[in-house]
């Protein structure tokens, strides 16, 4: 059974099941759902509870043993497993064979962290899918986060004003985990009910957190002051320049590839199947696509090109400067400054 992050607490109104998985790399979501399930064991009478971390050398027969072994101080027990690396053959056959038959008198909880598409294609997922309840935790997207900062207000018994969710939305973009730390403090120092623009400008640090991906996503949209900002946050976390290269490089030669075979009559959806361009980002692609010239892309793999030989030795030049030059102009498409013509 597959369950949203939100539907969980009505779930767990009802008699647990023997088996939950909790997957996805959004720290806060995922604390907050194994937080529930631990509550749900509680306040139904399953009060003995094991841990196991899974790391290098775990010994799975430990596992398997305390799944049929009988509470020594309970009816039930709780056994809780942390996957903190990637499952090595041993554990997919421990979760199988216990999946395949659950000791109805314990509940165990698995959390691990993102699972890739390989993995939950694979017999052994599908196998412990089926057995259990699974949460899988996807990451907050930013159109989506202003709502959610909204109903996090809400839960503290505050409102907060447009302008002071739309900063708070840009301080926060990316951590959760810091935007809810943010809404604990805000609650606490506001007079009134109400969060306005003045107090988060006052008592919101900048806890952005940005990958190389959210930064291919501003340029591709056009929103060139968010690209740079993420620019200067990678830069600021100590993410080196040939990673950022590599992520606008891809997409730059990815660009280029589309815009020839559009151009030569190809349909764009088989380009765009090609490319592996799925369909939640064409819109994205293709304003870029829309904004860019051709003679702009060309310089723009130029300056890429320029940019790898000086991260290389082979050329002066200031990286970082370069890469900003490289953004800019990527977002800003049809009139880009800084460019040799």
């Amino acid at each position: 059974m597959k369950l949203k992050a939100e539907q969980l607490a009505q779930h767990l109104q009802q008699p647990l099941k023997p088996i939950y998985l909790v997957s996805g790399d959004e720290p806060l979501l995922v604390q907050e759902c194994t937080d529930a399930i631990r509550t749900a064991t509680k306040e139904q009478q399953i009060l003995e509870r094991e841990v196991y971390y899974v790391e290098a050398g775990f010994d799975w027969n430990t596992l398997l043993a305390a799944g049929s072994e009988l509470s020594l101080f309970a009816d039930r027990k709780f056994i809780e497993v942390r996957v903190n690396q990637k499952l090595n053959d041993a554990g997919r056959k421990t979760l199988v064979a216990m999946a395949s038959d659950p000791n109805p008198d314990n509940v165990m909880l698995i959390v691990t962290g993102k699972l890739d598409s390989a993995s939950t294609r694979a017999k052994w997922f599908k196998t412990l899918e089926e057995a259990s309840v699974h949460v899988q935790i996807w990451p907050l997207d930013r159109q989506r986060l202003p709502q959610w900062l909204t109903n996090r207000a809400k839960q503290q018994g505050m409102t907060i004003t447009s302008d002071a969710l739309a900063l708070l939305a840009d301080r926060v973009d990316g951590n959760l985990l810091a935007a809810q730390q943010e809404i604990d403090k805000l609650a606490l120092l506001a007079d009134n009910q109400t969060i306005d623009a003045e107090l988060v400008v006052q008592s919101v640090s900048d806890s952005s957190r940005y990958d190389v991906f959210d930064l291919t996503d501003a340029c591709l949209t056009g929103d060139s002051p968010r690209a740079l900002k993420i620019l200067a946050g990678l830069r600021s976390e100590g993410i080196e320049p040939p990673v950022v290269l590599w992520a606008l490089s891809r997409e730059l030669r990815s660009l280029s590839i589309i815009n020839s075979q559009l151009a030569q009559g190809q349909p764009a959806a088989q380009v765009f199947r090609k490319q592996g361009i799925w369909d939640k980002r064409q819109p994205a692609v293709n304003r870029a696509l829309n904004r860019i010239s051709t003679p702009l892309l060309h310089q723009l793999l130029q300056l890429a090109g320029d940019i790898d030989m000086a991260i290389k030795g082979a050329r002066q030049g200031d990286t970082w400067d370069e890469l900003s030059s490289l953004v800019f102009n990527l977002a800003a498409g049809e009139n880009p400054i800084g460019l040799p013509s």
